[in-house]
């Protein structure tokens, strides 16, 4: 894929505005707050976490500020071991098998930080047996996954907060939607969404499954295939543990994992704006490491999901564009007829944000876009803190099912493109791909036997 044209100079200084302007937009907002709720963050409540990787043990340790977290469950006893030691001083309850903490009458809430092929089974699966659950992203590997979800979680009333904490993040992300929202970017025109380049392999050969290791459930629901594991002086690869992402048979790629940040975001700002967020079309190129046939990887011993990529997203009103892409920086680029803003999880800069010196925003600017609901902390603690908020009062959460998977619907969408090599329809009104029956039967896949996503 050719590299684009480098930013012209204004842009690239506009990227690295001052440090002034960057730590204006640091300066803490003022957030309106539940003060009971803030000083008694304790809920009484009693939750399992469900995968005890790098996910889990960085979330876990914020939601035991607000609730006690009793059981761990993963398949792998190394995993079970030093997250015991490392969050319940040895305590918890231990499992192999997630189906043994749903069935306990005393875990109120679930914190699921599984590879992203076991979200949608395992949440389900909560939610039936009465369970609130917090869930990272992405929710889903399909789209027709997410319409399973959003039916379950109405029929079930369970409150399920997603891990897309960037929505409880006020200084930086909130905050660039309060501009929008304000009127200050005038008509968005443009969103540039930066999410890196993907994973790299050689090729990774068969190796013995380490013995602490279910691989069997590890797979749960997608295909078997043999364990690959391959370490050298810099770095390991397979694709089990941590490396998964880069495997269409267990994840989105790039896409659906910085793309579940970062373009929900942009979407989010294109409702702030007052414009359409429905989706109509997504266009571009990628690169693969493999080949492909019919939109499947034919080679199975390298890294399969795009590592590169130039995709454009028309939305129904055809008034904004979105183009996702590798090579510029990390976070997003909001481009309106009156300005523009940047904004991603080191800094919010551009010229509407210096203005805020002068002319801040409403009081309750960011207030509103958070919903309404109480602001307490920011990021990942802020983020738990809302989910036992919605978990009280029994509403939805400010990452609710429904918004994230017309979001994630779009980085689903981008993967489907990817893989065909061709422009993807979507119609919003009946959540379905047009024209094309091949890309539409991508939006479901088959369960392997014993592993089956009940409808």
């Amino acid at each position: 894929m050719p590299r684009p044209k480098p930013f012209n100079t204004s842009r690239r200084q506009f990227l690295s505005c001052a440090t002034a302007t960057t730590a204006a937009a640091m300066i803490p907002y003022t957030f309106t707050t539940n003060t009971a709720f803030a000083q008694s963050k304790k809920s009484g409540l009693r939750f399992a976490l469900i995968g005890v990787g790098g996910n889990g043990t960085r979330t876990a340790p914020v939601g035991k500020e607000f609730a006690d977290l009793v059981a761990l469950c993963d398949v792998d006893s190394r995993h079970l071991d030093r997250g015991n030691a490392m969050l319940c001083d040895g305590e918890a309850d231990l499992y192999s098998d997630y189906r043994e903490v749903l069935a306990r009458d005393d875990v109120d809430v679930v914190q699921i930080s599984t590879p992203d092929h076991w979200h949608t089974k395992i949440l389900i699966e909560a939610m039936r047996a009465g369970k609130d659950a917090y869930c990272e992203k992405p929710l889903t590997l399909t789209i027709d996954e997410g319409k399973l979800i959003r039916r379950v979680q109405k029929e079930t009333g369970r409150v399920v907060q997603v891990g897309t904490q960037q929505r409880s993040s006020f200084n930086l992300f909130n905050k660039a939607l309060a501009i929008i929202a304000d009127g200050r970017l005038g008509k968005l025109k443009k969103i540039t969404v930066g999410i890196d380049s993907g994973g790299w392999s050689p090729e990774i050969p068969v190796a013995e499954v380490p013995k602490e290791l279910d691989w069997d459930r590890w797979l749960g629901p997608t295909p078997t295939m043999e364990y690959r594991y391959l370490e050298d002086s810099k770095r390991r690869y397979t694709n089990g543990h941590t490396h998964f992402r880069w495997w269409y048979e267990h994840s989105g790629g790039k896409l659906t994992d910085w793309g579940a940040h970062h373009v929900d975001i942009a979407m989010l700002g294109i409702d702030a704006a007052g414009q359409n967020s429905d989706p109509a079309s997504v266009s571009g190129t990628a690169v693969h490491d493999v080949e492909f046939v019919d939109g499947m990887p034919v080679q199975h011993n390298r890294y399969n999901t795009a590592r590169q990529f130039d995709l454009n997203v028309a939305f129904a009103d055809g008034d904004v564009t979105m183009n996702i892409r590798h090579d510029v920086d990390n976070g997003l680029l909001f481009e309106g007829e009156r300005g523009r803003i940047f904004v991603s999880r080191g800094k919010l800069v551009g010229k509407p944000v210096e203005e805020l010196q002068s002319k801040p925003l409403p009081e309750d600017a960011v207030a509103k876009v958070y919903r309404g609901m109480p602001m307490i902390g920011n990021d990942r603690p802020a983020h738990w803190a809302n989910f036992i908020h919605s978990i009280e009062h029994r509403t939805l959460p400010i990452s609710d099912v429904h918004s994230h998977m017309k979001m994630l619907n779009v980085c689903h969408l981008a993967g489907i493109c990817c893989r065909l090599g061709r422009t993807i329809q979507w119609d919003q009104a009946t959540e379905m791909i047009v024209g094309d029956d091949q890309a539409a039967a991508m939006m479901s896949r088959p369960y392997r036997e014993g592993f089956e996503i009940e409808g």
